[in-house]
């Protein structure tokens, strides 16, 4: 065999495994393993998509809407597309502690599955938050952030005064 026709066939068999590779992943059932990530309105959209699907559910937590129970560790919120006055929102139910940056009007992203009922149960929560850090200014409490979680979370939750 001479040099050229072993490479050739080299060539074709390398070209035989791409494409068996990519008939794989384009014919077979990964789509059953996709995570869609859509916005509130986007996901209400989809109807009957909707429930059937591992969802990333995108936007902003909707002031006012936070209710958090420390004793049965469950979180409920509405992540809306905005911060404006009747942006579409979806309920989210959390068993998950929330984060520390959580708050009103923080963007976040939860990952779970949107049930029949309304309401969206997830199995993880994110916060999106800057990545810069800015150190206390001199006569700054360090531990101040902790005011915007707890006036956050006592506002919306009623138990105490604002």
């Amino acid at each position: 065999m001479t040099p050229v026709a072993r490479n050739r066939i080299i060539a074709l068999g390398a070209l035989l495994v791409a494409g068996a590779g990519l008939a794989f992943v384009a014919f077979g059932d990964i789509g059953e393993n996709l995570v869609y990530y859509w916005s509130p309105s986007e996901m209400l959209r989809q109807g009957d998509k909707a429930y059937t699907a591992t969802i990333r559910l995108g936007g902003v937590v909707q002031p006012g809407s936070i209710q958090w129970n420390a004793e049965h560790t469950t979180l409920h919120f509405r992540v809306a597309d905005g911060v404006q006055e009747g942006a579409a929102s979806v309920l989210v139910r959390s068993t998950e502690t929330p984060p520390q940056m959580f708050r009103d009007k923080i963007g976040v992203v939860v990952e779970g599955t949107y049930d029949k009922s309304g309401v969206f149960s997830s199995n993880r929560l994110m916060v999106n938050h800057s990545n810069e850090y800015r150190a206390p200014k001199e006569g700054e409490d360090p531990n101040k952030w902790r005011e915007t979680l707890s006036d956050a979370t006592t506002a919306s939750t009623g138990t105490g005064a604002k």
